[in-house]
């Protein structure tokens, strides 16, 4: 039941993540939005995954993981429950504060489970990756659904989504999950250590700059390559079938290659292989051309998320594990926050702009690799 429900719960988060890039082209529709616009409902969604984390994580320390991953899988169903009846600008940016919230405890959650879960033959950075597999299954099967199944039609998406996350929350709510860690109520003080270790800084870091890249591609693909001339449905093939399948294959791959190779060496590869792909994925206007290098990209990609939150328990005491996932997972949203204004804002009113605007992803991908020789 443990492992069903980490499961469950990440397959729910890659469905969360792949959802904005995946309804924004009907929603731009309907409301008439442009870039920029998309660019802002974008970041409400990160300042919620912020604001999610980074509280889930001492509420778990306190109160246990159940807790908060219940809290968030909750939040998540009346946002997307609301995205559906939304009428404006406004209030789509409203709901997606409030998905973002849910999502930043889900993933918090969902992440403080592996090391609770004994897979023979792996390591628990291996566990992670295999766990977070299903992250890419999610992302997989959101766009594929739309397109194929839903025709595009956005209602439909999030009503599939909203039962699939009751159904997780339920199945949550009977799990056996480990104990709170002991403490008796929040420390502030706790929060200023562990802002003091800089092995902790460095992976937050690491996340900061890899959820810029991973995220924009979620939220920015299926835009960009409708501007290049590839139709919706192609556009959210390619980003189900590509983006989200190399992440799924990268994913179980990694696992395996964690028995023989350091987490911090798989880190800096992942990092040189994502400035190179992303580079090339911005250069494709063909369907077949495209993808190929957004596959890549995903496969590029897999490792750095649950490889970096699997060392971060290594480097913080066992009572501060949640919290200190949850100031790194903070600092991974605030590259979302910071990157999606920043690429609207390149591209202004105009999609084509979106090419010069996603140079961002190779761009941070080469600073990632300078931040991981650090942690050598």
């Amino acid at each position: 039941m443990l492992t069903l429900a980490a499961i469950l719960s990440i397959f729910v988060y890659g469905i969360i993540a792949a959802m904005l890039g995946t309804i924004l082209p009907d929603i731009s529709k309907r409301f008439n939005l442009g870039p920029k616009q998309n660019g802002n409902i974008a970041m409400a969604q990160a300042v919620g995954l912020m604001i999610g984390s980074f509280f889930a994580g001492p509420i778990m320390d306190v109160q246990g993981k159940k807790v908060g991953l219940l809290i968030g899988l909750g939040l998540v169903v009346v946002a997307l429950v609301g995205l559906r009846a939304a009428t404006g600008y406004a209030m789509v940016a409203g709901l997606m504060l409030l998905l973002g919230t849910g999502g930043g405890a889900i993933v918090n959650g969902a992440n403080a489970l592996p090391p609770d879960i004994q897979i023979e033959g792996l390591t628990t950075a291996g566990v992670f990756n295999l766990l977070n597999l299903f992250f890419g299954l999610g992302g997989l099967v959101t766009p594929l659904i739309a397109a194929k199944l839903f025709r595009n039609q956005s209602g439909n998406l999030l009503i599939f989504a909203s039962g699939l996350t009751a159904l997780t929350l339920a199945v949550c709510a009977m799990t056996a999950m480990a104990p709170p860690s002991g403490q008796v109520a929040f420390q502030a003080s706790l929060v200023t250590d562990l802002l003091g270790n800089t092995k902790l800084l460095l992976l937050a870091l690491m996340l900061f700059l890899y959820v810029a890249c991973e995220v924009g591609v979620w939220n920015w693909l299926v835009r960009h390559l409708i501007a290049q001339g590839v139709s919706e449905g192609k556009a959210l093939t390619i980003l189900s079938l590509g983006f989200a399948l190399g992440l799924l294959i990268g994913r179980v791959v990694v696992s395996g290659v964690l028995k023989g190779v350091t987490p911090e060496a798989v880190l800096i590869g992942s990092g040189a292989l994502m400035a190179i792909t992303t580079f090339l994925m911005l250069q494709s206007k063909s369907d077949s051309v495209a993808w190929i290098t957004v596959f890549l990209a995903g496969i590029a990609m897999a490792p750095v998320f649950p490889t970096t939150l699997s060392v971060v328990p290594k480097y913080v005491s066992a009572q501060a594990a949640a919290t200190a996932t949850g100031i790194a997972l903070t600092a991974g949203w605030l590259g979302l926050v910071v990157s999606s204004p920043i690429i609207g804002s390149i591209a202004g009113d105009d999609p084509k702009g979106l090419k010069k605007a996603l140079l961002v992803l190779p761009a941070c991908s080469i600073v990632m690799v300078l931040v991981g020789l650090t942690l050598l």
